[in-house]
């Protein structure tokens, strides 16, 4: 009891940060406050802030001691958040200014953006979008507030669709949100985007709208350069892809979480789960007869994409079409030729996914030897032991072709000149997928993030939290090896499917409620928060050569190789 006595309650709490200082202000301070004492001159700006271990806007007012870690523009939630408000401040200067205007923001642009277009008008012409732009950098530079209010559901939903925004007033109630929505008004207009934003519009100094085809782009700086906006380039051929997508959501009938929920509801899942196959199908069957009847005949067709995509049962179906339109392939997987660990060890190379880790040399030697005829012994590496050990012996005939799946597979340095027009480049990627409404675009990142939850918890004893602490360097690889090459492909391979939200809800939640590393967590709980807005469905009508499969288990296409051909193509070695 040595120097403990009565004393009045404090007026103020401290804010201790991770750095061990501590600041101290009157109880009810916006978290801004604290920030800002804490970092006067930043130079990344913070979007939110951890309180003892929740992540709270920084309009919260922190009524209690707290341990405060704020999350910057370059972590991937402050990212997240970044262009959550930037798309808010967007659709109120088109508000504003064109109120008979729908505007839908669609998807990513490669180069740092969100492609964007809309309805019920004309398309908005470059001295409308400069218009547009002057007004957002007005509100930016009066630090126009961001006004969050509680709002009882009913209510909300009425204003919603005062918006026009129908679809976001019966996904609230799709998503089982109970008592209040928080609205978010800037100026006259209103909305909720599904997640935290910014106290006001001062916070939101870098972006651009550049014109599109047929749109226009949302710029905003990427976390790993958060100052500076990329410049815009070319990417036509993505954007047929996304535009096949919307085709192919127009002739579903679905264009949002809310439709397809609606789907559940009414029973037309199975319909929509065939079709979207159908269109897959329709898709690979469209690659493998262009191969085929492409004029330089190539044999030695390389795959690449991100993690978690798809590739592999991709590989195995354009395969089987290939071998329906009479050509024999036969798969070859890049990570065969990865330097044994210990070689690498001695040149000092850690990341597989660095090209450098790659025996390129033996990659070229052996597939020119292959396309000329020749019998190669290809290697097989064992990721067990670090060591590459004999693999099959293989001899293509005339009709042979080679199926090269790997990360680097795009990647200029792979080839010699002499085999680049032999060969046909694909890009496969879970490239887009259904919107949580118009204004509020669901990452393909956090897709193929949910696939491998789930994939790695079922087939490679991995948990969650072993997933999403692998995750950054994931994508670290990705965009240093994967995306700069897209735009070498010949043609692309969307895996995304409509439906598959709603079917990975109920393998993901129990898998992400187990993650309790403190900062992993936050990732997962906005997984979840996301998982919330679309009605789970168990998919038992799944086709068993569906990509999802590949995830979710239940296919057929995990053992199949080309075996019809085996004893005619080549010998594996027993």
């Amino acid at each position: 009891m040595a120097g403990v006595k009565p004393t009045k309650r404090r007026e103020t709490v401290q804010a201790v940060l991770p750095d061990g200082r501590a600041f101290e202000g009157p109880a009810g301070t916006p978290l801004a406050d604290f920030v800002r004492a804490a970092y006067p001159d930043p130079q990344v700006p913070a979007m939110a802030a951890v309180v003892d271990g929740e992540l709270r806007e920084l309009s919260f007012p922190l009524r209690e001691d707290a341990e405060v870690r704020p999350v910057f523009l370059t972590d991937s939630e402050g990212i997240k958040i970044y262009t959550r408000s930037l798309s808010f401040l967007l659709a109120a200067a088109v508000h504003a200014l064109f109120p008979e205007a729908r505007l839908i923001i669609d998807h990513s642009a490669p180069f740092g953006g969100y492609y964007c277009r809309v309805a019920r008008r004309s398309l908005f012409t470059p001295a409308e979008l400069e218009q547009i732009e002057s007004h957002m950098r007005e509100l930016v530079r009066a630090d126009a507030p961001i006004v969050r209010a509680e709002v009882p559901l009913e209510e909300a939903q009425a204003r919603l669709r005062a918006l026009g925004l129908s679809n976001k007033a019966e996904l609230l109630v799709q998503g089982g949100i109970g008592g209040t929505v928080p609205l978010y008004q800037l100026g006259e207009f209103e909305d909720y985007l599904f997640g935290p934003m910014v106290p006001s519009a001062g916070y939101l100094p870098q972006f651009a709208l550049t014109p599109y085809p047929r749109g226009f782009v949302l710029r905003f700086p990427r976390r790993e350069r958060p100052t500076e906006l990329a410049p815009a380039e070319d990417y036509s051929a993505l954007l047929q892809v996304f535009e096949e997508y919307g085709r192919w959501l127009d002739l579903l009938g679905v264009y949002d979480a809310c439709t397809v929920n609606e789907a559940v509801r009414t029973g037309r899942m199975t319909e929509l789960i065939l079709v979207s196959e159908a269109l897959h199908n329709g898709r690979i069957a469209q690659i493998a007869r262009t191969i085929a009847d492409h004029p330089s005949s190539p044999r030695l067709i390389l795959i690449a994409g991100p993690s978690s995509s798809g590739k592999t049962t991709f590989t195995k179906r354009l395969a089987i079409e290939l071998l329906a339109l009479g050509l024999r392939p036969y798969p070859v997987s890049m990570d065969d030729y990865f330097l044994p660990r210990d070689e690498m060890i001695r040149r000092g190379l850690t990341d597989f996914d660095d090209i450098s880790a790659v025996e390129v040399p033996l990659f070229q030697g052996q597939m020119e030897e292959l396309l000329d005829g020749k019998a190669v012994q290809l290697p097989r590496f064992d990721f067990t032991t670090g060591r590459r050990e004999v693999g099959s012996q293989i001899q293509l005939k005339k009709d042979g072709i080679l199926l090269v799946e790997g990360l680097h597979c795009l990647n200029p340095q792979l080839l010699p000149p002499g085999l680049e027009g032999r060969s046909f480049r694909i890009y496969a990627s879970a490239l887009t997928q259904l919107n949580l409404d118009d204004h509020v675009r669901m990452s393909t990142t956090d897709t193929r993030l949910l696939r491998r939850v789930v994939r790695d918890a079922a087939f490679r004893g991995y948990s969650a939290e072993n997933t999403l602490q692998m995750w950054d360097n994931v994508r670290r690889g990705e965009k240093r090896f994967v995306f700069p090459h897209q735009g070498r492909a010949d043609m692309m391979f969307n895996s995304a499917l409509v439906y598959e939200w709603n079917v990975l809800r109920s393998r993901a939640e129990p898998l992400l409620l187990q993650v309790r590393h403190p900062r992993l967590r936050l990732r997962a709980e906005r997984l979840l928060e996301e998982l919330r807005w679309f009605v789970p469905y168990p998919g038992e009508e799944i086709p068993a050569t569906s990509i999802l499969r590949e995830f979710i288990g239940g296919g057929i296409l995990a053992a199949y190789y080309p075996s019809p051909f085996e004893r005619a193509t080549w010998r594996r070695e027993m």
